[in-house]
């Protein structure tokens, strides 16, 4: 309607000039020959402002998502609870539809967000987050006092084997991109479809017991989010653990049960999205996406700018135009076009030409720019010298801080995200190595702050006047600093034989002078 209207206005317009006529004025005489005023009536104008009025068409929030074909088995077109979804998804998009979600959030799907992960806007935060949440990884700790070395070297090759850091990775970055990441356990099985729907336990459990006993794990595999669809959940009772949890995937086809797929989700979004989102969670490109658009934009309108900030403006007769050979004026300016420069010379007619150079001013371009471009950090947690390489500017300026403060949301989000998969994962490793568990056995993850050899060399030696001063005051023996010593990965004596204790009896008599300890031994002596 608005497209006709404006056509019809065109139309009028090109016929001559507008005369300012007020609407309630009668019509005035045209004189012969000349082309009459165009009036806009009240008429259009109401249908004008009707079609403005008009709410926009919002995008269905609650839907439910869509995989390729093959995917699902042939058949089956749905979530295995599609009937509870879509009373569910009906009343909640007449919520959608009255207004509340004008601007159209919704899951973008995973073809849109895998072109997505293309650009270094989208990449570059998913994968930092992922590299630096694996950089320093974890270590393995006794926490029941005994001596469990050899169990640990033991974990620590196995898994090393199955390339644990690299798969959690590569999950973390799929968390990223789409929201789900997933890590398929490979017991062997994958080409049994009956085993493969059937549990394998929680890795600390009897039936994992049962699984997994001197049984090797083959491998571990990611699989992006696209090839797994959900089936039955439950969707009646909220007070249950499996609420909206699915309790098998079909992959490609293939029915698994959840219990064999790692299932990596950082950010979960709400029970009424989660069919929507194929029960994955929210993206960092989604969440991204309104900043990084700003960022392009802007991007291209400051280059835009920058390109064209001078404009030659020649004021002539352009009723030359009309005239037998009237062409010569456009080739005039075309021939200028070609060859202007700092160096060419435009002639013009100093009575009835006048030209004039417009520049645009481009002070402040810069600070809008690295603006929009700052935005993109603040939503994804990262400091500017970590994803744009920006260093901070000004007397004094460090980024110490804002280093350190990113650290410790990357170690938040590993408690959160990997905490609860690894200690699974960890079970399932000591039963098919060992065939039992060791309740004794946890993991840390390491700091993930670097210090450098200075820094290390005073910590050290601050550790070192501590026990010293423990030991002359007899809170600790010389032992137990030893054994404190060897059990410190970070210390350059984590390697000696605690139990071979240095004889200091000749090094006193020849005038060493031992602190802590050399009273004891005299005595002994």
């Amino acid at each position: 309607m608005i497209k006709k209207l404006w056509g019809a206005l065109r139309r009028r317009w090109t016929r001559g000039p507008v005369a300012d006529v007020p609407a309630s004025a009668p019509p005035a005489a045209v004189p012969p020959g000349a082309r009459p005023p165009t009036r806009i009536s009240d008429a259009m104008l109401s249908a004008i402002r009707a079609q403005a009025a008009a709410p926009k068409q919002p995008v269905p929030v609650f839907t439910l998502p869509k995989h390729p074909d093959g995917v699902l088995p042939s058949g089956n077109t749905g979530l295995a609870m599609d009937s509870a979804v879509g009373a569910v998804q009906s009343w909640a998009n007449g919520f959608a539809l009255s207004g509340y979600f004008s601007e159209g959030i919704t899951f973008l799907g995973y073809a849109y967000l895998s072109e997505l992960a293309q650009r270094p806007e989208y990449r570059v935060i998913s994968e930092t987050i992922a590299t630096e949440m694996t950089r320093k990884w974890i270590r393995f700790t006794s926490n029941d006092g005994e001596d469990k070395a050899d169990k640990i070297a033991e974990l620590e090759t196995e898994f090393k084997r199955l390339n644990v850091r690299d798969m959690f990775c590569r999950a973390a970055e799929q968390d990223g991109f789409f929201g789900r990441g997933h890590i398929y356990i490979d017991t062997g099985d994958t080409d049994d479809a009956d085993e493969l729907q059937k549990p394998i336990g929680n890795g600390w459990d009897k039936l994992s017991v049962t699984k997994f006993a001197k049984k090797p794990i083959q491998a571990l595999r990611t699989v992006e989010a696209v090839w797994c669809y959900p089936t039955n959940y439950n969707s009646s009772d909220p007070l249950k653990d499996n609420w909206y949890r699915p309790d098998s995937w079909y992959v490609q086809a293939k029915m698994v049960h959840t219990s064999r797929l790692i299932t990596l989700i950082g950010r979960e979004v709400p029970d009424l999205l989660k069919p929507t989102y194929s029960f994955g969670g929210l993206s960092l490109s989604q969440m991204c996406k309104p900043y990084v658009d700003n960022w392009l934009e802007t991007r291209q309108s400051v280059n835009d700018i920058i390109s064209m900030f001078s404009v030659f403006l020649l004021a002539t007769n352009l009723g030359e135009t009309l005239q037998a050979d009237g062409d010569q004026l456009f080739r005039r300016a075309e021939l200028f076009n070609l060859v202007r420069s700092n160096r060419g010379l435009m002639m013009i007619d100093k009575d009835t030409e006048d030209f004039k150079n417009v520049a645009a001013p481009l002070s402040g371009l810069d600070v809008l720019q690295a603006q929009a471009q700052e935005h993109m950090a603040s939503v994804s947690h990262i400091p500017l010298v970590k994803l744009l390489g920006v260093q901070p500017a000004g007397l004094n300026a460090s980024s110490e801080g804002e280093i350190q403060v990113f650290y410790d949301y990357v170690h938040s989000f590993q408690e959160h995200l990997f905490r609860r998969p690894i200690h699974r994962l960890l079970g399932l490793v000591m039963i098919s190595l060992w065939g039992e568990t060791d309740p004794g056995i946890d993991f840390e993850f390491e700091k993930l702050e670097e210090t450098n050899e200075k820094e290390a060399a005073e910590v050290e030696k601050t550790k070192a006047e501590r026990d010293v001063i423990l030991i002359d005051a007899g809170v600790i023996s010389p032992e137990e600093s030893r054994q404190r010593v060897a059990g410190d990965p970070d210390s350059d004596f984590s390697s000696i034989d605690v139990e071979d204790l240095p004889d200091l009896l000749e090094e006193e008599e020849d005038g060493l002078v031992v602190k802590g300890g050399s009273e004891e031994r005299d005595e002994a002596a």
